[in-house]
């Protein structure tokens, strides 16, 4: 598996209180409210992870947010759930996923998105789930999310999965 490689400047953390959250907009009041006021709450109470991408002066370019979820055997399209156990299963969801309105155009959401992804494979060598799930927020979204093989889950336009071999795949790539 591949480390991501991110721009020179930039680097990883975990999301801290100290970390300048009010300061990030992408354009998006609703992933923009979720880092401001949020997500530090729900990661001090183990409900999410938040990581941020940070320059070299401290500002947060870009942000993910991932978690732990469950969906219904019957959500998930014929294909995958006819050999899975007729019950709730056990997902890592991409819960939100942001990139500065100044840093947007840079690659920089692709770059987040292959970070959650490698950081939900890890994870799944401990917890295992049958995917990765996120909600997209609008077409724009929705078509960025598909261009990396998530998919529409039945009757839900907007909920996009990938499947646990489908990270597979894409870890290895």
């Amino acid at each position: 598996m591949k480390e991501i490689a991110i721009p020179h400047g930039l680097s990883w953390e975990g999301l801290r209180r100290e970390h300048p959250r009010k300061g990030f907009d992408c354009g998006e009041p609703a992933v923009n409210d979720w880092l401001h006021a949020q997500a530090l709450q729900h990661q001090l109470k183990h409900l999410s992870i938040t990581k941020v991408l940070l320059d070299s002066h401290g500002a947060i370019v870009g942000y993910y947010t991932v978690a732990t979820g469950q969906v219904d055997f019957g959500d998930l399209p014929a294909e995958i759930s006819r050999k899975l156990p007729r019950r709730t299963l056990p997902v890592a969801v991409l819960a939100w996923l942001g990139v500065s309105s100044s840093q947007q155009g840079n690659g920089l959401g692709g770059i987040l998105l292959a970070q959650a992804l490698r950081d939900c494979h890890v994870a799944g060598k401990t917890f295992a789930f049958v995917a990765v799930i996120l909600d997209a927020i609008h077409d724009q979204a929705k078509s960025f999310y598909q261009h990396w093989d998530f998919s529409e889950l039945p009757g839900h336009p907007y909920r996009l999965f990938l499947t646990a071999g489908q990270l597979e795949s894409l870890m290895w790539s």
